[in-house]
Parts: C-alpha cells; sequence; structure tokens
C-alpha cells in the first residue's frame, strides 16, 4: 500500500500531519478518537526510520545523517545526533555511544532541577564533554512577568477547547528569549568546536528545545523545511512519553516559532545570522565537515 502524509486539522484545532488510510505507529489511528501528529514517508533508503538508531534503552535517539542537504548533497552519518535524556541508557547503549560514535560532546538542553535529577551518565563516557545550555533558564517568569501574562498563561494552560495553545503561545520563547539565544549560540559553537567525533544534544523527550535545535542545525546544514518539520515531527513516533494533545510534537508549534523568527529577524537565516552570532565562515565550515 502507498503510504504518503497529509497535513489536516483535528478536532482541537491543531495542525497534524497523519499517514493516509493508515494504522500508525503505537496503534494510533488517523481516523480513530485521537490524532497523533506523524510525520511523511518512513522508508527514505538514505535514512530509514527518521535516523532511529536501535539503541536498547534511548527510544528517540536518532543521527541526522541521510537527511538532504545543501547542494543535492546529505548529511553525514554518525557524527550529529538528538535525543532525549541519556540516564537511561543501558551500559551497552553507552558503550557504542562511546566505541562507535566516538562522543565528544554532550550538549543538555535541560535547567539545573532537571539535570540534578537525572544527571547525564558522563563517567562513563569520559572523552566527551557536557556542556549545560539551559534554553529555559528563568524564562517561564520573563514571559509572565505581568499580573495579566500570568492570567493569560494560565488561561491557555487549563483551555480545554485548545489543549495545545499553552505550548504555541510559549514555543518562541525557546528561541527568543535571552537564555535561549545564549544556549542555542553556545550549542552552535559546540558542534563548531568539536571536530572530532560525534555531537549529541537532549532534552526531556528530545521534542521541543532539542527539536528546535536540531531545526537550526539542520537549516545551516540547507536541509529543506519539509524534511526538518518531519524530523520534528518523528519524535511522536519514537518516545515513550504518554500521548496526549499537550505534549505531541506538532506542526503549530514549529510553525509559530519560525514566524516569530521571521518576524524579528527575517527568517532562521537571520535568527542563526544576527541572534546567534553564526558568520557564513561558520555554515561553510558546517557544511563542509558534515555533509556529503
Amino acid at each position: 500500500m502507498s503510504r504518503h502524509h497529509v497535513d489536516t486539522v483535528d478536532e482541537n484545532g491543531l495542525s497534524v500531519r497523519v499517514l493516509a488510510g493508515d494504522a500508525l505507529p503505537g496503534g494510533t489511528s488517523a481516523h480513530g478518537d485521537h490524532y497523533r501528529p506523524v510525520a511523511g514517508e518512513m522508508d527514505d533508503p538514505a535514512r530509514p526510520h527518521f535516523g532511529r538508531i536501535d539503541f536498547e534503552r534511548l527510544p528517540n535517539t536518532r543521527d541526522l545523517g541521510g537527511l538532504p542537504a545543501a547542494d543535492g548533497r546529505r548529511v553525514r552519518p554518525g557524527l550529529l545526533l538528538r535525543s532525549g535524556l541519556l540516564c537511561w541508557a543501558s551500559d551497552d547503549d553507552l558503550r557504542r555511544l562511546r566505541d562507535d560514535y566516538r562522543l565528544r560532546a554532550v550538549v543538555d538542553f535541560r535547567d539545573a532541577t532537571e539535570l540534578a535529577e537525572t544527571p547525564d551518565p558522563m563517567r562513563l563516557l569520559p572523552e566527551a564533554r557536557l556542556v549545560h545550555a539551559d534554553v529555559l533558564n528563568q524564562v517561564y517568569e520573563g514571559v509572565t512577568q505581568s499580573a495579566e501574562a500570568r492570567r493569560r498563561f494560565q488561561r491557555l494552560k487549563d483551555d480545554d477547547d485548545d489543549p495545545a495553545g499553552f505550548l504555541a503561545e510559549f514555543y518562541p520563547h525557546h528561541l527568543t528569549s535571552e537564555a535561549g539565544i545564549r544556549a542555542y549560540a553556545l550549542f552552535i559553537r559546540t558542534i563548531l568546536e568539536t571536530d572530532d567525533g560525534a555531537v549529541l544534544w537532549h532534552c526531556h523527550v528530545g521534542r521541543d528545545r532539542c527539536g528546535m535545535g536540531s531545526m537550526l542545525v539542520e537549516h545551516i546544514l540547507g536541509v529543506p523545511m519539509a524534511a526538518i518539520e518531519d524530523d520534528y515531527l518523528a519524535t511522536n513516533l519514537y518516545t515513550d512519553e504518554p500521548t496526549t494533545l499537550r505534549a505531541d510534537a506538532n506542526l503549530r508549534f514549529i510553525r509559530v516559532a519560525v514566524g516569530a523568527l521571521t518576524s524579528q529577524w527575517g527568517g532562521i537565516g537571520g535568527y542563526v545570522r544576527d541572534a546567534l552570532g553564526v558568520s557564513d565562515a561558520d555554515v561553510s565550515e558546517l557544511r563542509a565537515r558534515y555533509l556529503e
């Protein structure tokens, strides 16, 4: 049966991409009571299963290798890895990251409390450095400092008629806040400074903070927006978090974030250049290193 995706709107007004006429992984159906946004074709021979690596206990660790990129090239495999929490990794998972992928840097987008509760297993990754890039450091407080803003955010969080409204409102702040700009600038700088072995970045699930970081790297490498969106949505196939309309990756979220960058910086490219300080020479260096 031919598999293709369609963009549609679910019963809650969320923009979703679903596999037309097919049961989705995990038993979710495009025709059931709950739409789960998913990405498109699953059998791209250059990047099967959206780059998912068959680790034992890391369900959403994926290799950007194989993504279509600038000048008809592809992202080189084994060097750029997106992930959820590393603390659940088995000993063999960590061995593979250490020996097979030659992991040299771990960028953790979580806050200090999250790091303390579920620290990264760096002791078992002795050749990798840990880079803490807290995307949401005091961001929630910063965007809700007025009484009216606090009331608006609370209404959005409690709105069952638009359960994803809070995330849609909040998503741009991952990128546009001072903390987000500092964190993602550090993230890109870490990749630039790691010229040997792999870089892995993660948040909790590997969806929001990790997803925005992945979008930035992929844009720098010239990945088309449709492929960026598919890669973002693929988290819904592999996360073991409970499925909820409030939490699923959704086109609405990534597009409102891109819209905010377009409004303030003229697009993702302007944001990368002017907010993050990534030069044309940096872009050329990253493409030379990570494309084939």
